[in-house]
């Protein structure tokens, strides 16, 4: 078996554009909230596949729609009517909050920010975007524009013009970069890679007010906050703001490539046909995978699961006397350590089979587990953290 794993990861480091730092050993199946690997390794899972596995690893009743759905029809583009499609399409309406009846489907997160921005530019009328310090949206070019990160946007050019950085958090200074060709706004309602960074209601209040005031458009990035991360379906409609769009992706079909653009009915009039399109977007397999996602999320109750388990983990972690704080919100956590640098944290716990992450802030440890882990995971967890810190 040991062979065996070298000899994928041989054929990967041959084969594959070494884009990643990959940990060394080949995860071969899952379930729930576990991985296994080629050696019959398990590892547990807080990391999942980036905040993507949602209802856990290949939960059986995501992989029966997709086999079913694989079974009747693969793909047909948005030519046609399909009846998987439309079911999704209404799903995800539902969970939204009430302002957004209408969904434009996309393949990934940056897709569904890079229509996000061009519908704001065209309807109007205006340029400029204003994002945020250590936002991240993606990585294809106005995504990528509008991310705060610099170490993404080095060496690229030119860089799509229009867009301008506040510090997150601070609506002042928003407001001095406020002009009159202002299109948007546009945040991850709470900041992942940049260190899970979260604003106070007054922040996002008046975020929405002065949109409101320069006719610009407010977009909510919930491309990791999205489909139940944070206990609620969605971030927006906390501290009684709704943005005028919504763009998702990540867990929305538990690992089926698929991303999201929400909007509401006033907007959704302006556009005609052609303003937007997509060959694989909404495509039969990922609505059928939405579709189930949706399903399980309600009937297994997993947003009250988010919810109870994630105030548990956090309570435990401030208890911790090397911890120094505890960052963001349901399960999407960041940990600070008072003794800087997590990734020693991230080795040690890797050293004792559980996968986490690390951001663009060095000293933040990442969670982002499936929104099915419980109690008992989380405490296998607190004893592994701990044992690092003796």
């Amino acid at each position: 078996m040991q062979a065996q794993q070298e000899s994928i990861i041989d054929l990967e480091e041959k084969y594959q554009v070494a884009t990643y730092k990959k940990f060394p050993f080949v995860i071969e199946r899952g379930e729930d909230v576990w991985v296994y690997t080629t050696v019959g390794e398990k590892y547990l899972d807080l990391y999942g596949g980036h905040a993507v596995v949602a209802t856990g690893h290949s939960h059986p009743r995501v992989v029966k729609a997709i086999a079913e759905q694989a079974g009747r029809l693969i793909f047909y583009s948005n030519l046609v009517y399909n009846d998987t499609r439309a079911r999704a399409a209404k799903k995800l309406v539902e969970v939204a909050p009430d302002a957004f009846t209408k969904v434009f489907f996309v393949n990934s997160g940056t897709e569904a920010n890079e229509n996000a921005i061009k519908m704001a530019r065209k309807l109007t009328g205006k340029l400029n975007v204003i994002s945020f310090e250590g936002s991240f949206h993606g990585r294809t070019p106005g995504s990528l524009a509008a991310t705060g990160l610099p170490k993404y946007r080095e060496g690229i050019r030119p860089m799509l013009e229009g867009h301008v950085y506040a510090p997150f958090g601070e609506a002042e200074a928003v407001e001095k970069l406020l002009d009159n060709d202002t299109a948007a706004i546009l945040l991850e309602p709470i900041q992942s890679m940049g260190g899970v960074r979260m604003g106070e209601p007054e922040f996002y209040q008046r975020l929405r007010e002065l949109c409101d005031q320069a006719g610009a458009m407010l977009i909510y990035d919930e491309v990791q906050t999205g489909m139940g991360r944070t206990g609620e379906y969605f971030f927006a409609g906390r501290f009684g703001v709704q943005p005028d769009m919504i763009t998702t992706a990540k867990a929305l079909a538990s690992g089926i490539p698929m991303g999201a653009l929400l909007m509401g009915e006033a907007m959704a009039s302006h556009l005609k046909s052609g303003d937007l399109g997509t060959t694989f977007g909404g495509g039969p397999i990922a609505c059928a995978a939405l579709e189930a996602t949706l399903a399980v999320i309600e009937e297994e109750k997993l947003l009250d699961n988010v919810c109870k388990n994630s105030a548990y983990l956090c309570s435990e972690l401030r208890k911790l006397e090397f911890v120094e704080e505890v960052r963001g919100l349901g399960y999407l956590i960041g940990i600070k350590f008072k003794s800087g640098s997590a990734k020693p944290f991230q080795q040690g716990l890797l050293e004792q089979k559980i996968i986490t992450g690390v951001a663009d802030d060095v000293n933040i440890l990442r969670l982002l587990p499936p929104l099915t882990l419980k109690r008992a995971e989380i405490d296998r967890f607190l004893v592994a953290l701990s044992a690092i810190a003796l």
